[in-house]
């Protein structure tokens, strides 16, 4: 397989097993939970049910249909910086959690009007799944731009 496809087919399979289990997950959560129960896990961690309309963490609330439309943008977008050089080393893995955790996320938006959050930690808004797959996308996606703009970066 050329490094290209095998690069492209990685990251979808990333994003597939993402979507998987944030799906599975906010359904058995939805299943056993009503809004507002706090089931102690561990220390500071908790199992809750929350709904919001905001963006990740409960941010911009009531954002609507240009949520929607700005994460179909930022999906585009994904897409085009992988397609530009998707042998670039560690950037399926980014863009594997990126899409995943976002079309989680969408799915959510488009067929509840509401994304499903249930992981409790202290006073930090609660968050899902996908929006741990979508911080550490981002995060190494940064740190991929980072390492490949210094000079002397392999890029590849």
């Amino acid at each position: 397989m050329r490094a290209t496809a095998r690069a492209w087919t990685l990251a979808g399979a990333l994003c597939a097993a993402v979507l998987a289990a944030d799906q599975a997950a906010k359904a058995a959560v939805e299943g056993r939970l009503y809004v507002g129960e706090e089931i102690d896990v561990l220390g500071p961690l908790k199992l809750t049910l929350a709904h919001n309309t905001g963006v990740a963490f409960g941010l911009a609330g009531g954002a609507g249909v240009g949520l929607v439309l700005v994460t179909a943008a930022a999906l585009a977008l994904i897409g085009y910086l992988f397609a530009r050089d998707p042998e670039r080393r560690g950037m399926w893995v980014a863009v594997g959690l990126l899409a995943g955790g976002a079309i989680g996320n969408l799915i959510d938006r488009v067929t509840s009007d509401a994304v499903t959050d249930f992981i409790d930690i202290g006073s930090w808004p609660p968050f899902n799944l996908a929006d741990i797959a979508i911080t550490a996308g981002v995060v190494l996606m940064v740190l991929i731009y980072l390492r490949d703009s210094e000079p002397g970066a392999e890029g590849g």
